[in-house]
């Protein structure tokens, strides 16, 4: 009995305590619950504030401080001005990259918290007060900004001066970075930067890595995103610094957190390829997509009322958009249109020079112009003629192939072949004028008379021309009827920019009925020609499953060629005129840095010149470690000539243990994957030798025979393989058909008998007699 009254005291005083507990914890939810509905009247910025605010300004005194990246959208003396204080300064972070890192240190911290305030005996009550409390006074109470100071104000100056110099089409860099220079000994850290970029680059000062390595420790301590990533890139390549790569990584994402593109780019490849960390599709592609959206969407336009545009940037040039959708926390839908830096062009193309095919291939076309062909070129278009007048136009105008560009030339030569009523020039007038750049001064009125009249004349540049006048209503009254009719015309003769825009109207439905899977396959046709905005609206589409399904691999493939279409991709041909110049570690530095960001051709030039022993950088034994380092990387993105030269280092023993099995892998995969002729060809020699697999003469025929047809070059040295070949299988037949055996089979004892010997020294005498009787001379 007394057991039983025991368990029922405790069953009531359990009852009890879930009741108190229960009317506690309604308390608090009524609590909450009136917290949140005052905070929803609260402005979007002061709840984005809290949030950031909470998790940064909490772990201040204990993590590095974090400067964000230049804002576009803000004025340079008030984005100077929020460098003064620390709040001012988070509150410039791009919240798209900083929000999850935002949440996931707040949560941190208030595991912390909690864990502390149980040893104190804090109630959950007081930490709530506490909490918004604290957020209260970071919304409430920002600190005002400083007025700059006189060195200050001239080092801004200065930064801005340079920078002017370096966006015009015809830069004069020297003199812009001794602008930037004199910034930077004045303070600005942005100045600094930029100049210890090129100091490291020897571009175009001249090269000096130990100041650089200095300037970016120093700045790095302030926080500069740049800075990170010049540390990380030191740090992954050994460069002027012990190589380590926990370091790299630990800098790139301070770097990539801070809004630096390059960082981005590193950290994206990284997780694409699984380099120094797991392989993380989706990490790569959402890093990617910030490079990308940046490459492709520099000027942001939102929607406001039905096809009605309100621009954020008045004074840019773009004039093609893409539209997207994205839904906010209040389940409103906000379209936002990206606008490319380059709108009928597609974008400036990327010279892709292989060092390795240009020395192996004496006739190897990089597409650089000689200066002679362009003097040519010049006398025929001073002639009249027409031919040689727009191609010069086209390339001065583009750029690339080694020439700068030069509006000035390209307008100077469009309008010579516009007198001579060429079509294709008057679209490209029409394309100047509608742009606008330094050097022309933009006009919808010049620009549609010259769109007219060569679309009159059938060309499909003046009717996309045409067509985007009055799609967005630039100088025209808008009309989609037009605008689909001039694109659709231009597209049937295969020009990419109809393609792109008729993509547009059809995922936008723009005066169509929207149609998912026409937008997709106007995107496919126009990136078949290389358009980056076909490529940043195919990987859109794949990354969110729109019209398709989604597809993570292909999306970041696609984020990753629109980010190697950036303004950095220039460094290209930098590094090659170093190489040409005979500048080869600066052409080495250069060809690294864009082999961190994920360029494949970057990164078969460097193991180029480090196979060469062109590279001073490092110690002799570590050169070819280096090369098969940068080898396997091009290989892991579809090189095959890097493919192979895997084989060659296993096989040889260099930067690697001699490893035949391992070579011979290569060697099958370049001749399997890529059908590569020195692949199928080494594979035969080691089947013909018997190195790393089993000796088989026919099989080593077969991929002599493979390595024929696949490569015209490759006759001669298989003719010569096969010979051999044949002579080698003639002495094993004759080695495995016993002939000593065969000869047993005559067994002259028993038909001539034991006298056979002298039967045949007799007869052989007698012959011998005959000849000699025959070869004297005979008597008249």
């Amino acid at each position: 009995m007394r057991h039983k009254a025991q368990v029922f005291i405790l069953l009531i005083l359990l009852l009890v305590w879930v009741e108190v507990n229960g009317n506690h914890q309604d308390g608090m939810k009524t609590r909450r619950d009136e917290r949140r509905r005052n905070k929803d009247d609260s402005s979007e910025d002061e709840q984005e504030e809290y949030v950031y605010s909470n998790g940064i300004d909490s772990i201040r005194s204990k993590a590095m401080r974090i400067v964000p990246a230049p804002d576009l959208s803000k004025s340079e003396e008030e984005k100077w001005k929020g460098d003064s204080s620390e709040d001012d300064e988070t509150r410039e972070v791009d919240s798209e990259l900083l929000s999850e890192p935002a949440k996931w240190i707040q949560r941190m911290i208030a595991q912390v918290e909690a864990a502390e305030d149980d040893l104190l005996g804090e109630t959950d009550e007081d930490k709530i007060d506490a909490r918004d409390d604290d957020a209260e006074d970071v919304v409430t109470t920002p600190e005002p900004p400083r007025e700059l100071t006189p060195l200050e104000k001239q080092a801004l100056e200065l930064y801005e001066s340079g920078l002017a110099m370096l966006n015009v089409t015809r830069p004069n860099k020297l003199e812009a970075y001794q602008l930037l220079q004199r910034a930077g000994e004045l303070g600005h850290s942005q100045a600094r930067v930029l100049v210890a970029w090129a100091q490291l680059l020897g571009s175009p000062t001249a090269q000096d890595i130990e100041a650089a390595k200095q300037a970016f420790q120093e700045l790095a301590e302030l926080g500069v995103p740049d800075a990170h990533m010049g540390l990380g890139f030191l740090y992954a390549t050994g460069i002027a610094v012990n190589a380590s790569q926990a370091r790299a990584l630990v800098h790139y994402t301070f770097g990539a957190i801070g809004g630096s593109s390059w960082a981005q780019m590193a950290l994206g490849y990284r997780y694409w390829s699984g380099v120094t960390v797991a392989a993380s599709c989706e990490k790569a592609l959402d890093f990617y997509r910030k490079v990308a959206n940046k490459v492709a969407a520099p000027a942001f336009l939102i929607w406001k009322e039905a096809f009605g545009w309100a621009e954020f940037n008045q004074d840019t040039r773009s004039i093609s958009y893409v539209t997207w959708n994205f839904s906010t926390s209040g389940n409103t839908n906000i379209d936002l249109r990206f606008a490319e830096e380059v709108s009928l062009s597609g974008g400036q193309a990327v010279q892709r020079v292989r060092l390795l095919e240009e020395l192996e291939n004496p006739g190897y076309n990089s597409g650089i112009l000689d200066n002679d062909l362009i003097e040519y070129y010049q006398l025929l278009a001073e002639k009249g003629d027409v031919q040689a007048q727009v191609g010069l136009g086209q390339l001065h105008y583009q750029g690339g192939r080694g020439v700068q560009q030069d509006h000035q030339r390209a307008l100077h030569y469009f309008l010579q072949a516009a007198d001579a009523g060429n079509p294709i020039a008057m679209a490209f007038l029409g394309k100047i004028y509608l742009e606008g750049s330094d050097i022309v001064k933009q006009d919808n009125d010049t620009a549609y008379k010259y769109f007219k009249k060569a679309a009159d004349l059938g060309n499909p540049v003046g009717q996309s021309g045409l067509g985007l006048m009055y799609l967005y209503g630039k100088g025209v009254d808008k009309d989609y009827g037009k605008a689909l009719k001039y694109f659709s015309q231009a597209a049937d003769q295969g020009w990419v920019d109809g393609q792109l825009q008729l993509g547009n109207m059809y995922f936008s439905g723009l005066g169509v009925r929207r149609d998912y899977k026409l937008a997709n396959k106007y995107f496919s046709l126009a990136s078949q020609s290389g358009h980056v905005l076909a490529f940043y609206n195919l990987a859109q589409m794949h990354a969110t499953g729109t019209g398709m399904m989604r597809s993570c691999p292909t999306a970041v493939e696609l984020f990753k060629n629109v980010a190697e279409r950036g303004k950095w991709g220039e460094k290209l041909m930098e590094a090659h005129i170093h190489y040409r110049e005979g500048r080869l570690d600066e052409a080495f530095v250069t060809y690294t840095l864009l082999a961190e960001l994920g360029y494949e051709v970057a990164q078969s030039n460097a193991a180029f010149l480090l196979d060469k022993g062109d590279v001073s950088l490092f110690l002799e034994q570590d050169v070819f470690v280096r090369a098969l380092m940068y080898w396997g990387r091009a290989a892991a993105q579809g090189y095959s000539a890097a493919q192979v030269k895997l084989g060659d280092y296993h096989y040889y023993g260099l930067g690697t243990p001699v490893d035949y099995e391992m070579a011979a892998t290569h060697y099958r995969l370049a001749s399997e994957q890529q059908h590569n002729a020195q692949a199928m060809f080494n594979l035969g020699y080691m089947h013909e030798q018997g190195l790393g697999m089993q000796q088989d003469i026919h099989l080593a025929k077969r991929c002599y025979d493979m390595a024929a047809e696949t490569s015209a070059d490759a006759k001669v040295p298989v003719a010569l393989a096969l010979m051999k070949l044949s002579l080698l299988f003639s002495m094993k037949y004759v080695q495995e058909s016993r002939w000593q055996e065969w000869l047993l089979l005559f067994n002259l004892d028993q038909s001539l008998g034991p006298n056979w010997d002298l039967y045949l020294i007799t007869t052989l005498v007698g012959l011998l007699g005959i000849v000699v009787y025959f070869r004297r001379p005979q008597p008249q």
